[in-house]
Formats: C-alpha cells, structure tokens, sequence
C-alpha cells in the first residue's frame, strides 16, 4: 500500500513513516502543508494519504481544505483525517464525495494500532471509516423530509456502526445479532434512502453512510 503522510509536526510524522512501513507499506512521500499534500496526492497518486486538519500557515483547517482539493485534483484520491481536534467547516465538502475513500479518526483516541491499520485499509478500498465522536459532531438536527427519520432505532443503530466502517460480521457481534439480522436491518436501511441495486453507479453503503452523517 502506497501511502502519503501530510503532518507538520515532525515527530508525529516520522513516527507515523515508521508505524506504515512495520506494517509492509510504502511511504511515497511526507509533507508538511496543504500546498505539498496536493502535489504529492498528484505526483504519486498514492493509495491513501493520512492528514492532519492544522497545518501551517493558519493551522486551522489547511489539512482538511487540501484533502479536497487533492480529490479535486485526482479524483475519488483516498484521504484518512488523523488529528486532535473535529474541524467541521470542510468535512461535510470531503464526505459529500459519495465516492468514498475518506475518513476521519482522533488521535488520542486511537489506541489500537491493527485497529488503525484496518481503518486505513478500509479508506484505501473505497470505505468509510469515522470515530464515533466525529460523527456525534458532524451531526446536525433532522430535516423533517430527511429520510433517516422513516429508521427504526435499532436501524439507525446499525446504520451508525456502518458509518464506524464495521463489517456485517463486526456489526453483528456488537449488536449480538446474526448476521442474516444485520443484512436484513441493512436492505431495510437502503430500501428507506432510496438506494437500489439496480443503479450500477452507486455505492449503496458509502451513500447510506453519508446520508446518515447529514442528517
């Protein structure tokens, strides 16, 4: 997996280079700004770049104004968001690529690292992957004509933990539940949004999971 680190802080990237290639991957490049995330992204065209959100020159949300530039640049580019903080002013612009290949993880609450390597992978194939916390920020009051409202509970229950990038087997085990139970719940979920599997441009679970995060 060939991966692009973007993270000021010389530390945390260095240790992230070494982290990535313990674990067999290629580190094409590390960068420190915005500006350089986006040339790498598109001289490299990695399989999945980490970012932090606060880089310079205002370290405000430079890290995640990059990561969708650098999907401008080269489309559906994967992008994982590893900082400290929840900056919500650009997520909803990276999430509204319903491409997938995005997600967004907390520094100090990532304490796993085989945990994190799998999120990692997940964003390179395509997934979702987003801490719950994140998505308990990014969540703002239903629209009376969103259709996340028709959810039963236990649904929405589901739903959240695919938006965690849990498999069917994992969200099975959490919820104590077959996994025959979690595709029903989850033909459910799509039937409700109006996501078919007719429609060959979709990618049913990556638009259910964004559904979910705007509402």
């Amino acid at each position: 997996m060939r991966v692009v680190v973007a993270d000021d802080a010389v530390l945390i990237r260095e240790g992230l280079v070494r982290l990535l290639e313990e674990f067999g991957c290629e580190v094409v490049a590390t960068v420190g700004t915005g500006d350089e995330l986006v040339s790498a992204v598109a001289a490299h065209r990695p399989d999945v770049s980490v970012v932090d959100v606060r880089m310079p020159p205002t370290f405000t949300d430079e890290g995640l104004r990059a990561a969708v530039a650098a999907r401008k640049e080269v489309p559906g580019a994967p992008v994982l968001i590893l900082s400290q903080y929840v900056e919500v002013s650009y997520a909803d612009d990276l999430l509204a690529d319903a491409r997938g290949g995005v997600g967004y993880l907390l520094k100090d609450r990532v304490v796993d690292v085989e945990e994190f390597m799998a999120g990692l992978r997940g964003v390179a194939s395509g997934g979702t992957v987003f801490d719950p916390q994140v998505i308990s920020q990014l969540m703002v009051r239903r629209r009376r004509d969103d259709p996340v409202a028709l959810l039963t509970p236990r649904e929405r229950e589901v739903l959240g933990l695919m938006a965690e990038g849990r498999s069917n087997p994992a969200i099975g085990r959490h919820l104590v539940v077959s996994e025959g139970a979690v595709e029903k719940h989850i033909r459910s979920i799509f039937a409700k949004l109006g996501l078919y599997a007719d429609d060959a441009d979709q990618h049913r679970r990556v638009l259910a999971v964004l559904a979910f995060l705007r509402s």
